[in-house]
């Protein structure tokens, strides 16, 4: 590995906007190497910091979508509501985007009642193969 230069990355949160990464370049293979820090995430522009304080705002102290977004360096970069969504979307199971598994587990149900055979990563599917599965998404209120 040898040095490939640098570059700019946005890292926006109450203490970055901008950052500098180095770059390598993998003498073996030719691949480019992105050294990121700890806090910055691969094609994000929001820092883990200011994600982690729009979480602690949002489950924590109870804020909305719009009042839990962090404090960042730059005014004009306050994320937006729909990102601030998405950030939370995955980890708060009161509103969860699973509005397809109804429908799902419908169309299991009647392919399995049918005598179809359902396959999986090879594997076939049944009731107690499935089940596990879906307890994860427990309680979607469904």
């Amino acid at each position: 590995m040898v040095g490939h230069g640098r570059r700019r990355k946005q890292a926006h949160d109450e203490h970055h906007d901008w950052i500098k990464i180095r770059r390598g370049i993998c003498i073996a293979c030719h691949k480019t190497i992105t050294f990121l820090p700890v806090f910055s995430l691969p094609y994000t522009h929001y820092s883990l910091l200011a994600r982690s304080e729009a979480l602690r705002r949002y489950f924590v102290l109870g804020c909305s979508w719009e009042a839990a977004a962090p404090l960042v360096k730059d005014p004009r970069r306050i994320a937006d509501p729909a990102t601030l969504r998405r950030w939370f979307q995955d980890l708060d199971s009161s509103r969860p985007p699973f509005s397809f598994l109804r429908p799902m587990i419908h169309a299991i149900q009647q392919a399995m009642r049918s005598g179809q055979v359902l396959r999986h990563h090879g594997g076939r599917l049944s009731w107690p193969a499935v089940f596990p599965l879906l307890h994860r998404f427990w309680p979607l209120r469904i």
